[in-house]
């Protein structure tokens, strides 16, 4: 029996399947924020198989177009929208000009403003373009697993020691260095070694690179808005995480699609 203070094996990734899916977990296994983080990338995985296994079917039994929407529409549906959600929520924050003070106080209401809706509609435009683009030729389904995966991996980075958390955020402090550095190397290793391995078993190795530089674009366009946020918030937020993982999977598809 555990002890006062000591979790339990599989406690963080059932913390992180908690708040980031639908999944149901057994009462008082996920009892904190603390392993929301690390085990991010973990959930990815099993996320963007599922979304991409139903966009491939979608993809054949119908068309292209028709698998991106459902690769969009199972993501929201097992994620409970909500990253699709912070990111409209940090595009009204960061959209007007507008104080700090005010910039939280209109990411904290639930309402949803001229420049959310519009940044919302644009990005499951390109989101959707993009897949369907992919699924349209050999092996590109592999990047829209990818870009699921390089979306939870920004998150985790968010939980790094250092890592500004915005006034007023419960979920920012609760997780707040709960990253470390060797941790964050690890999966970035493993999902470079899955996206690559993936994609060379699929089509060689000139998908596997080209996988490989689009999760690096996408990490790096998460990295600007990290920064544009800390900027402008004083630091991230729930809502800023989830716009970071959205933006990454975003560009992943983007990149993917123009050089696969």
């Amino acid at each position: 029996m555990s002890g006062p203070g000591r979790r339990r094996p599989w406690t963080g990734p059932l913390e992180s399947a908690a708040l980031l899916t639908v999944l149901r977990v057994p009462a008082g296994a996920a009892t904190s924020a603390r392993g929301v983080l690390p085990w991010a990338p973990l959930v990815g995985l099993a996320l963007g198989g599922l979304a991409t296994g139903a966009a491939v079917a979608g993809s054949r039994l119908v068309s292209p177009l028709t698998g991106a929407v459902v690769d969009v529409a199972v993501l929201a549906a097992l994620t409970r929208g909500l990253h699709l959600d912070g990111l409209a929520d940090t595009a009204d924050g960061l959209g007007p000009l507008r104080g700090r003070e005010r910039a939280l106080q209109v990411m904290r209401q639930g309402d949803v403003g001229p420049f959310g809706v519009l940044t919302l509609v644009l990005t499951l435009l390109l989101q959707v373009t993009a897949g369907a683009a992919l699924l349209a030729g050999d092996g590109g389904w592999v990047a829209l697993w990818t870009a699921v995966v390089v979306a939870r991996l920004v998150m985790t980075r968010a939980g790094l020691p250092g890592v500004p958390t915005a006034e007023g955020s419960s979920l920012g402090r609760a997780v707040a260095g709960t990253v470390s550095v060797p941790w964050l190397a690890g999966w970035v290793l493993v999902a470079a070694a899955l996206v690559g391995g993936a994609g060379w078993l699929v089509s060689g190795p000139d998908l596997a690179w080209r996988l490989l530089v689009a999760a690096a674009v996408g990490l790096l366009a998460a990295e600007a808005l990290r920064a544009r946020a800390s900027a402008r918030l004083g630091g991230v937020n729930g809502d800023v995480m989830g716009a970071m993982g959205e933006t990454a999977a975003t560009v992943v598809l983007l990149v993917a699609a123009a050089l696969v």
